[in-house]
């Protein structure tokens, strides 16, 4: 959206250091727009260098301290702000507490957000991130291999429930308590629901998922097979994906941002194919020995926008160049042309 004057105008990014929210922030400052990212400590260096080398940083990012338990404290980030770009929220390996660990920062973190939202006269839209996990965790008997899911689905909160599966529980409850709260509080309210993410990494530590993607790469299974049946999307499509429902007047509603969902041994069996050097397996199979229901995730809410989404192939080469720019032990040799898989 164009702030007065004809310029960009100045948007909030919460949890603006980490994987997704780092490729938002880059592609913001690179659109013209003035950037204030909220991270739990600014002074961190280990966890904000990277962001003040992106381009546009120097004269237009702002970062500023702010944590999802804790009331109030997004208000001076959000204030005089005309969008903001709720990302924070965590993604975790649950040790012991659920409601502790990523049900609570997820629902009352975004909640604490949208409240310092309200309070912000300047506020043109909030785009919300959620996730296509709180669309795709179904009952068996729920899926029609024929219908793609969309927009207008919502995964089951019992489901979740039972099979103890948190992430997608948190990204259900948080998204429908935002909902909530925007027709209650008359707020501008986008949520975009992206797939699996794959690209390369801007922080310097690498969060799990990226962290699963390498060791795939470098053949370890343990932690990538328990995806099963999977979407995909580039992050710098997910991060494009996130400026386009802002800047759209007629925006609304949910967007599911996904480019293919396959199978993992679909999966594995593509990347091997095309990355022959690397060890990575031909097939392996979920360690529940529950094959996922087929589904198909249509995303043409998002491509009647004009949106189109790079591939598996374009996705995994970035990948894998990004990684040996980082010196994390991958061969140097890409493809010199990009095969069909």
């Amino acid at each position: 959206m164009e702030g007065k004057g004809g310029k960009k105008g100045t948007v909030c990014v919460t949890g603006a250091a980490g994987f997704l929210a780092s490729w938002l922030v880059k592609r913001l400052l690179l659109s013209g727009y003035h950037v204030r990212g909220t991270v739990r400590d600014p002074e961190d260096r280990d966890k904000v260098a990277h962001l003040w080398e992106l381009e546009g940083a120097g004269e237009r990012l702002q970062l500023v301290r702010a944590n999802l338990m804790e009331e109030g404290s997004f208000d001076d980030a959000v204030w005089g702000c005309e969008g903001v770009f709720h990302t924070a929220s965590p993604v975790v390996v649950v040790k012991s507490d659920p409601k502790g660990e990523i049900l609570d920062p997820a629902i009352k973190g975004t909640l604490n957000v949208l409240r310092s939202c309200k309070k912000n006269p300047s506020l043109r839209r909030v785009v919300l991130t959620s996730s296509s996990s709180a669309v795709r965790v179904r009952p068996r008997e729920d899926f029609d291999p024929s219908v793609p899911l969309n927009e207008t689905s919502w995964s089951s909160v019992d489901l979740c429930q039972r099979l103890q599966i948190w992430y997608p529980l948190a990204k259900v409850l948080s998204e429908k308590a935002a909902w909530k709260f925007a027709g209650e509080n008359q707020l501008d309210l986008v949520t975009v629901l992206p797939s699996f993410i794959v690209g390369p990494s801007l922080p310097r530590q690498p969060c799990k998922t990226v962290s699963d993607v390498v060791d795939l790469l470098k053949g370890k299974t343990d932690g990538f097979a328990w995806y099963g049946r999977m979407g995909y999307a580039h992050i710098d499509d997910v991060a494009s994906c996130h400026i386009l429902v802002y800047e759209a007047p007629a925006a609304s509603g949910r967007y599911l941002c996904s480019s293919t969902v396959l199978d993992n041994h679909e999966l594995a069996a593509r990347l091997a194919a095309r990355y022959t050097w690397l060890p990575i397996p031909r097939r392996f199979d979920n360690p529940l020995r529950v094959e996922s229901p087929f589904y198909d995730l249509d995303t043409s809410k998002l491509q009647s926008m004009g949106f189109k989404f790079r591939g598996i192939e374009d996705m995994f080469d970035d990948v894998i160049e990004s990684v040996e720019e980082l010196g994390r032990g991958l061969t140097s040799i890409l493809p010199r042309e990009k095969n069909v898989v």
